[in-house]
C-alpha cells in the first residue's frame, strides 16, 4: 500500500511495487514524481527525512538535510539584518534529499536505480496536469516567481499563472533527472557537472553555495527518538527536526484519559492545544543541529519531566500562547517561532512488511523562488531560518544544519510497525500527527476517517504574525464558544482547509491487513493491491 499527496505519485509508487520493487523503491519513485507534480512543495533542491522498519533491524532513520555552505557565515550577510526569505541569497544550504534516496536504496533497493525515475522524467518531459492546489500557489506566488527570469519561464505562461487543468512541462528538470538516473546520486548530482550547473549561476548572484559544498555532503543514518503511548511506541527523528515536539505532545497526552474526553469535544481540543504550547516552548528553546548545540533530548522526553510539565495544564483555562520552556536554554537565546513551510509526506508498506515513512520539502512554497540556471531545479530556502544573532540557538554557522519542521513518524508494537503517519504543514505537523494518532488509537477510527475528521491548528497561519487557534468550520459552534470561554483566540477556516496540512497514513493490523488514508485537503490517494 502507498499513500501520497498527489495521485500521480501514488500511481508511480504502486507501479514500482507491482514490478517487484521494495517500499524504498516505491518511496523514491513517489518522491521523484512529487518533484515534478508538486514543485511548490517538493524538489531536487530540498531536504528529506526517513523512518524505516519491518526488516528485523528495528526502526532506523535517515537525516537527509543539508548544512550551510562553507562560505555561509554571519559575516557573509553582515550588511543585512537578517537572511532574505527569498532569492538567491536564501539558497545557502546543500539539498540533501537525493543523497537520502541513495542511502535508502543501498540498504533496501531491489529495482535498478535508473528505473526509479521513469515516471518523473516522463511527466517532466511530456507535462503534468496542473492541479487546483498547484494553480492556487502559483497565483499566490506569481510576483515572487516573476522576479526570477528562470522561474518566470518555468512556471508562468506569458507572465500569468496557469489555470488548473493546463499542462506544465519542465524539460530542463527532466534533463537533471536523467543525469541522476544515469550517474547515480553522487556522480549525477553531488559530484558531477550538475552540482556546478546548480551553484554557479546562483553564486554569481549572491548565494554562498559552490560545488565543493555538494561534494562534501552525505546523508546519514540516525537513531530515532521515541515515547510510549497506550502500549505502543511512537517514533520520530531527533534534532535538528522538531520530532521532540511531536513526541512531547503524545507523552503529555499519555497522562490524560483522551478517550474519556471524546473526539471533537472542547476538552479534546483544549487538552491537545495546551500540550502543544508546552511542547513548542521546549522546541523553540532547544531544537537545532546537535553538532552545534547540546540538546537535552533524553531529559525533555523523560517521564518525570513530562509529568511535571503536564501539571501545568488546567482543564478550564489556557496557558500563554508562548509559555516558558521547562529547561533553561542556558547561554543561548530562545528561538523565534518557526515559520510555515510546504512539504510532501508519503508512506509505503511492501509485501515483505518493510514500512517507509518519509517526508521532503523545499521549505517555503517554491523554496527560494528561483530556478538554478538551466537545471529546472528550485533551491530550497531552508537556510533563511538561520539567525544572524550569535547567541541564538539557530545562529548561522558554516556547516550547520538548520532547524527543520519535517517529521515522518511511525508507531510500533513489540518492535513491529503498526502505523506510518505524517503530514505537511510546518507548525501543524506535530498537531495533525497527534490528531490522526489519537483518533486511530484512542477512538478506533480507520486512517481515512481519522484524516478526514475536522482539524485545528495552533500557531501562525499564512499572513499572521502571532499564534492563535484556527479550526475548520465543521467544528460545531458550541465547541468554538466553549474554547473561547476557556481563553482561546479562535478563528474559523474552510470546511477542509489545506492550512491544516495534507496527512497520509497506513495502518498495519494484527492480522496483517493494510488500511490506508489520504487527505482530501490535497490531491493524493491511498492505493493498495
Amino acid at each position: 500500500m502507498v499513500s501520497t499527496p498527489h495521485s500521480v505519485a501514488s500511481a508511480a509508487a504502486i507501479d514500482a511495487l507491482r514490478r517487484g520493487g521494495s517500499a524504498v523503491d516505491a518511496a523514491i519513485a513517489a518522491n521523484a514524481t512529487l518533484c515534478v507534480a508538486y514543485p511548490h512543495m517538493a524538489g531536487l533542491g530540498g531536504d528529506g527525512f526517513w523512518l524505516l522498519a519491518g526488516d528485523g533491524d528495528g526502526v532506523r532513520g535517515i537525516n537527509a538535510s543539508g548544512p550551510a555552505a562553507a562560505d555561509a557565515s554571519r559575516s557573509y550577510y553582515a550588511e543585512r539584518d537578517s537572511i532574505p526569505d527569498r532569492g538567491v541569497e536564501s539558497a545557502l544550504t546543500v539539498p540533501g534529499a537525493v543523497d537520502g534516496w541513495r542511502l535508502a536504496h543501498e540498504a533496501h533497493g531491489t529495482l535498478p536505480w535508473a528505473d526509479l525515475f521513469d515516471d518523473a522524467i516522463s511527466l517532466a518531459t511530456g507535462g503534468v496536469v496542473v492541479s487546483s492546489d498547484l494553480a492556487r500557489w502559483i497565483r499566490a506566488d506569481r510576483d515572487v516567481l516573476a522576479a526570477d527570469p528562470n522561474a518566470r519561464r518555468t512556471f508562468l505562461h506569458g507572465g500569468d499563472a496557469p489555470e488548473a487543468g493546463r499542462v506544465l512541462e519542465q524539460p530542463e528538470l527532466a534533463s537533471s533527472f536523467r543525469a541522476i538516473a544515469r550517474d547515480g546520486a553522487r556522480g549525477g548530482f553531488y559530484e558531477g557537472p550538475l552540482a556546478a550547473a546548480i551553484t554557479d549561476p546562483i553564486r554569481a548572484n549572491g548565494s554562498p553555495l559552490q560545488p565543493s559544498d555538494f561534494g562534501d555532503y552525505t546523508a546519514e543514518w540516525v537513531d530515532p527518538i521515541s515515547v510510549e503511548y497506550r502500549g505502543y511506541t511512537a517514533h520520530s527523528l531527533p534534532p535538528n527536526t522538531q520530532g521532540i515536539a511531536a513526541l512531547q505532545i503524545l507523552g503529555l497526552l499519555e497522562g490524560f484519559d483522551v478517550a474519556g474526553w471524546g473526539d471533537g469535544t472542547p476538552a479534546y481540543h483544549h487538552g491537545i492545544v495546551e500540550a502543544t504550547k508546552l511542547a513548542f516552548a521546549d522546541r523553540d528553546a532547544w531544537v537545532a543541529d546537535p553538532e552545534f548545540v547540546d540538546v537535552p533530548t533524553d531529559r525533555l522526553l523523560s517521564a518525570a519531566y513530562l509529568d511535571d510539565r503536564r501539571s501545568r495544564i488546567n482543564p478550564q483555562s489556557t496557558l500563554s500562547p508562548s509559555p516558558d520552556p521547562g529547561l533553561s536554554p542556558g547561554s543561548t537565546s530562545v528561538a523565534s517561532e518557526p515559520p510555515e513551510g510546504d512539504t510532501c509526506y508519503f508512506t509505503v508498506v511492501d509485501e515483505d512488511g518493510l514500512a517507509v515513512s518519509a517526508i521532503q520539502s523545499i521549505y517555503y512554497d517554491f523554496g527560494s523562488a528561483v530556478v538554478a540556471g538551466d537545471t529546472g531545479i528550485v533551491p530550497q530556502n531552508r537556510g533563511s531560518f538561520f539567525s544572524l544573532d550569535p547567541t541564538h540557538v539557530n545562529s548561522l554557522e558554516p556547516g550547520k544544519r538548520p532547524f527543520h519542521t519535517l517529521i515522518p513518524s511511525m508507531l510500533t508494537k513489540n518492535g513491529e510497525p503498526k502505523l506510518t503517519y505524517g503530514t505537511m504543514g510546518g507548525e501543524g505537523q506535530p498537531q495533525t500527527q497527534a490528531a490522526v494518532l489519537s483518533r486511530i488509537v484512542d477512538f478506533g477510527y480507520d486512517p481515512q476517517r481519522a484524516i478526514e475528521a475536522p482539524r485545528w491548528l495552533f500557531g501562525r497561519t499564512w499572513g499572521e504574525t502571532s499564534r492563535s487557534l484556527t479550526v475548520e468550520s465543521r467544528v460545531p459552534d458550541g465547541v468554538v464558544e466553549e474554547l473561547r470561554a476557556r481563553g482561546h483566540r479562535v478563528s474559523i477556516a474552510r470546511e477542509y482547509d489545506d492550512v491544516m496540512g495534507h496527512a497520509q497514513a497506513i495502518k498495519i493490523t494484527d492480522e496483517g491487513v493494510l488500511e490506508g488514508g489520504a487527505d482530501p485537503r490535497g490531491d493524493g490517494a491511498a492505493i493498495g493491491y
